[in-house]
């Protein structure tokens, strides 16, 4: 299954009975995308999926074996959600490879980046434990949230 939406500019795809993979093309270099990716200076400020959504808690600790943990608060009622993580491998500013676990379910997440015509390609993989766990995941309506966070990223990136 394979879907393009023109405004976002984002592709998803399910490659795998397990897998969901999100293709992306951001206009600037590769070392600002990885460090707005992977600073906690920078993450909050567009990593926060619908509006109305602020993220409190951004900790992390980018090396082999460390943790990252995100909070985020819905503004307008007070409701909190968290994930966290370890890195499993780290080749800045090309890759991240990531564990994370929501709620009972633990994926391992894949960030690549290449150097694409003045701008970067990001490949994002997430392997989930099962297909029930994915099928669960892309219920939530992630991918919607995702594409309004990289759309916020895409300006975030241009006053960098």
């Amino acid at each position: 299954m394979a879907t393009v939406d023109s405004v976002n500019k984002s592709v998803w795809t399910t490659p795998s009975d397990r897998q969901v993979v999100n293709t992306r093309t951001f206009n600037a270099p590769r070392r600002l995308v990885f460090s707005a990716f992977t600073d906690p200076a920078h993450v909050p400020n567009w990593l926060l999926g619908p509006d109305g959504w602020s993220m409190p808690t951004c900790e992390i600790d980018l090396q082999v074996g460390g943790k990252w943990h995100y909070v985020w608060r819905n503004d307008s009622d007070g409701r909190e959600f968290g994930m966290h993580g370890v890195y499993l491998e780290i080749d800045a500013p090309a890759k991240v490879v990531n564990t994370e676990v929501y709620e009972d379910s633990e994926a391992v997440n894949t960030l690549e980046l290449s150097e694409v015509d003045g701008g970067t390609l990001m490949v994002f993989t997430m392997t989930m434990p099962s297909k029930e766990a994915l099928d669960a995941m892309l219920a939530t309506g992630m991918t919607s949230g995702a594409d309004t966070s990289y759309d916020r990223l895409e300006r975030y990136l241009a006053t960098r």
